[in-house]
């Protein structure tokens, strides 16, 4: 089919791939950063439009027949009726917006009614939080405030040359706070209630369908948000879960259809194939390391890791709750983390670095269960993140887990993932794709750990966990 090009523009930088239409294979690579200091909690778009054109400098583009677009989740990007941005772009978990959040679960009448209208509790960081923060701590901008675009959106609207028609995927809809998954349809009446009045919202296409083609006759896919564009980068589809292991953790998995779940734990997100990504997302996973690695006085988590491995499954009968800064998963904002299991043999150094690792993956395997308990399928797990590569937590994931566990190399697939979506779209165009079957691309070079004979001891420690757990918080999962 030719060459198409994924371009992800993450909080900090400007990524494109450069791929063969028809296998993935990689051909070239752009980047550069933003020119912005920090990760400010408000950043001028214009500063992704100048790294974008640095990143694509030197002929990249060149032969280039379509591009997909990837970026940067819970951004807004507020217009005034003749597409001037009102003020700079909202971005990241805007700490400022915490008050506003709790306003907004109260105004619809709690976090069961927000999970019915559009499958997730307001958080901080999104979309709908930020306008009621902006209506509350900026009235004029609000009031000015015409048109809501997110960063991809925005992003594919200029590269379209700002036309009349403006337009956002599922995926990225499905993160707003005024989208529903489950219904596939806006919730403008939770645009007013946040902004104090109705605003534009741009137009949510299909999964292969095309936003429109460039003056100059490049096509340009419908983008998405930066967590599904790198779902369809990993290939995932039915029977796979995907653990990222950040300072906090994630946990997603494609599900046929969207999860409603009433206590807010899952996130009900649109994937970019038409299929759904129910997330469950732990406030402690990487930190929880971190923190262990101090407490035992050692410079990195290498070192933590090598610790680790000297201890044996179970760390000699210590568990760690690792609820360092609350927790999300199972709900307990206010909590601290628990250390049990105290005796002489266990007080040593290798006893606890171990109990930090099977913590943090206890932890997870939660969130996992919180998805299999509602029906989702996890055959095998992706694990991401810098510390998947971490001896202790690829000996222990398997078996905790209870499930095979892929550990791809580093890449960048958000912008891979945008670079497939820009195929699909350009192969629908071309009429040598079906719009409802994605390109199959060669899938991400990985290592594959099996729980093997090692289950039933991995098992014993989850259970071991979960009895720490329940004797501490009862009923925290119910």
């Amino acid at each position: 089919m030719g060459i198409v090009a994924g371009l992800d523009s993450s909080p900090e930088f400007t990524r494109i791939v450069v791929c063969d239409a028809d296998t993935g294979a990689v051909l070239k690579q752009g980047y550069a950063p933003h020119p912005v200091e920090g990760r400010p909690s408000d950043v001028d778009p214009q500063a992704w439009l100048l790294s974008l054109g640095e990143a694509a400098g030197g002929g990249l583009l060149e032969g280039v027949q379509a591009i997909g677009v990837s970026a940067q989740q819970n951004a807004v990007v507020p217009l005034d009726a003749q597409g001037n941005t009102v003020r700079p772009a909202m971005v990241g978990g805007d700490k400022r917006a915490q008050v506003a959040a709790a306003d907004l679960v109260d105004a619809l009448g709690g976090r069961e009614a927000w999970a019915q209208a559009v499958g997730c509790v307001p958080q901080a960081a999104q979309p709908v939080t930020k306008l009621r923060w902006l209506s509350k701590t900026e009235p004029d901008a609000a009031l000015r405030t015409a048109v809501l675009l997110q960063a991809h959106d925005w992003l594919v609207w200029q590269l379209l040359g700002r036309p009349v028609r403006r337009t956002t995927d599922r995926g990225g809809a499905s993160g707003t706070g005024y989208w529903s998954a489950a219904t596939g349809a806006y919730r403008s009446d939770l645009v007013e209630l946040a902004l104090g009045h109705q605003a534009m919202l741009p137009e949510v296409i299909g999964p292969a369908d095309a936003a429109g083609t460039t003056p100059e006759g490049l096509l340009i896919s419908a983008g998405t948000g930066e967590t599904m564009a790198a779902a369809f980068g990993l290939g995932i589809g039915l029977g796979d879960a995907v653990v990222s292991l950040g300072a906090s953790g994630s946990v997603m998995a494609v599900h046929p259809e969207a999860l409603v779940d009433n206590t807010g734990m899952i996130t009900a997100l649109a994937d970019a194939t038409g299929m759904h990504l129910p997330v469950v997302t732990t406030l402690n996973a990487v930190r929880t390391l971190r923190g262990a690695a101090e407490m035992l006085g050692l410079s990195d988590l290498e070192s933590l890791s090598d610790l680790a491995v000297k201890s044996t499954p179970g760390a000699h009968g210590l568990v760690l709750l690792p609820y360092l800064e609350g927790e999300r998963t199972p709900n307990l904002p206010h909590t601290a983390g628990t250390l049990t299991g105290l005796r002489r043999e266990s007080m040593k150094p290798e006893h606890l670095a171990r109990a930090a690792f099977e913590g943090m993956l206890c932890g997870l395997a939660d969130a996992l269960d919180v998805l299999r308990g509602r029906g989702v399928e996890v055959r095998r797990v992706f694990l991401l993140g810098a510390a998947a590569e971490l001896s202790a937590v690829q000996a222990a994931a398997p078996a905790l887990f209870g499930a095979q566990v892929v550990v791809p190399q580093p890449a960048d697939y958000a912008a891979i993932g945008a670079a497939r979506q820009a195929a699909w779209a350009l192969g629908v165009s071309q009429g040598t794709l079906d719009p409802r079957t994605p390109p199959m691309w060669q899938g991400p070079a990985a290592q594959v750990l099996e729980p093997g004979e090692e289950l039933a001891v991995g098992q014993a420690v989850r259970q071991q966990y979960v009895s720490v757990r329940e004797q501490t918080y009862p009923g925290a999962f119910r």
